[in-house]
């Protein structure tokens, strides 16, 4: 087959890993930067023309696309999908993913278990908002953050309200979730591919960290997930349309609960966490759809 691999940096270990995999398997594969391709829309014939030629020979993609480039890289894979190419992260899902407020009511619908979640137009009564979710502690997130950036732990009724009218005064859109204490900083990411779980890991904050983040200087190790947790894992990435997945969620006393679900999953921490070939895993999954 013909892979593509949409990637801004060939060099990074996820898109190194997948390019290692079809490789293995004795595949073609090319990594496209999507931010270089420029889009032929036509009514017979939809084409992406990329450093000096038509990218008419492929087969598949797999779509690597950095939250910055969103809106670009979605219209490339949404490009790709025109001209009949199969997508690991079909271009719709991949919107879907990125917008956290629209994630939630779609995990919501489907009947999984969050965080209890409050989203307001910069409402003035602050208080309220507060009071819905049980009060301090309590964590605020920024709608744009990624990596745990822009994820802020109000300890105190007032540092809350400080935090919120601050954000609301700044125009920045955010969402108040109730704090999960027993999950105790840390997260599991299940990786599902396919609609079957290949791996998940426990990760754990560092010390006074309660952010659980690799990025951030958490560690990872191997989990057995529970029943529950793995069928929350796999509703999850149904109910968002994704095939290749990263499902985060917590461990509570009454169960598991999403906290994200991440279209384009990094593969360092959960492949040395589990000793798992997850590139492989990925590379199979369009070996059997093609």
């Amino acid at each position: 087959m013909n892979l593509k691999i949409l990637s801004r940096n060939s060099n990074l270990y996820s898109t190194q890993r997948l390019v290692e995999a079809a490789k293995k398997r004795n595949h073609n594969v090319e990594v496209i930067d999507p931010l270089k391709c420029d889009l032929i829309i036509e009514k017979k014939h939809p084409s992406i023309y990329y450093k000096g030629r038509h990218l008419e020979d492929a087969d598949a993609v797999i779509p690597r696309i950095g939250a910055s480039v969103t809106f670009y890289g979605t219209a490339v894979v949404r490009q790709f999908e025109m001209m009949g190419v199969f997508t690991t992260t079909e271009s719709q899902a991949l919107v879907r993913s990125r917008d956290k407020l629209r994630s939630l009511q779609v995990l919501s619908r489907a009947r999984l278990g969050l965080p209890k979640t409050v989203f307001t137009n910069y409402s003035k009564d602050v208080g309220e908002v507060i009071d819905h979710v049980g009060g301090a502690p309590l964590i605020i997130k920024l709608l744009e953050g990624t990596q745990g950036l822009g994820v802020v732990l109000a300890e105190t009724k007032n540092a809350a309200e400080s935090v919120i009218e601050a954000f609301n005064g700044l125009q920045a859109r955010v969402i108040v979730q109730e704090f999960i204490k027993e999950a105790g900083g840390a997260d599991i990411r299940a990786l599902v591919v396919d609609g079957h779980v290949v791996g998940a890991m426990k990760r754990q904050g560092k010390e006074g960290e309660f952010r659980s983040n690799l990025h951030r200087g958490g560690s990872a190790s191997v989990i057995q997930l529970s029943d529950e947790e793995e069928i929350a894992a796999i509703k999850a990435a149904k109910a968002m349309g994704l095939g290749v997945a990263g499902v985060d969620m917590l461990q509570s006393a009454r169960g598991p609960l999403i906290l994200e679900v991440n279209s384009s999953p990094g593969l360092e921490g959960i492949e040395h966490a589990t000793g798992k070939d997850i590139a492989k895993t990925i590379i199979r999954y369009i070996e059997r759809n093609l």
